[in-house]
């Protein structure tokens, strides 16, 4: 399963089992309303936090594939100019 969706779905029932538990407190309304806001901001903000990681997690991983590709394209020249170079002093030597 992926990480992404795992996440997700752990804080998607943290939150709601925070706001269950402030709906079935006994406080006031104006005193519930302002829980619920205040734990959906703080959630909100890990949440940005841990996509924020996410994406640098991906960036660094694109990164390391686009130079190993960097890597195996220079090394493919390499070799076909090497192999260039023994076909030129082959046909060189045949005549």
């Amino acid at each position: 399963m992926d990480t992404g969706k795992i996440l997700l779905g752990a804080l998607a029932g943290l939150a709601v089992g925070a706001v269950l538990g402030i709906l079935f407190a006994p406080d006031k309304g104006s005193s519930t309303r302002k829980k619920i806001v205040k734990k959906g901001n703080d959630y909100a903000d890990e949440l940005e936090e841990k996509f924020q990681e996410f994406i640098e997690s991906i960036t660094e991983k694109f990164e390391n594939v686009k130079e190993e590709a960097s890597h195996l394209a220079d090394q493919a020249k390499e070799k076909a100019n090497e192999v260039e170079a023994e076909v030129a002093a082959a046909m060189n030597s045949k005549k």
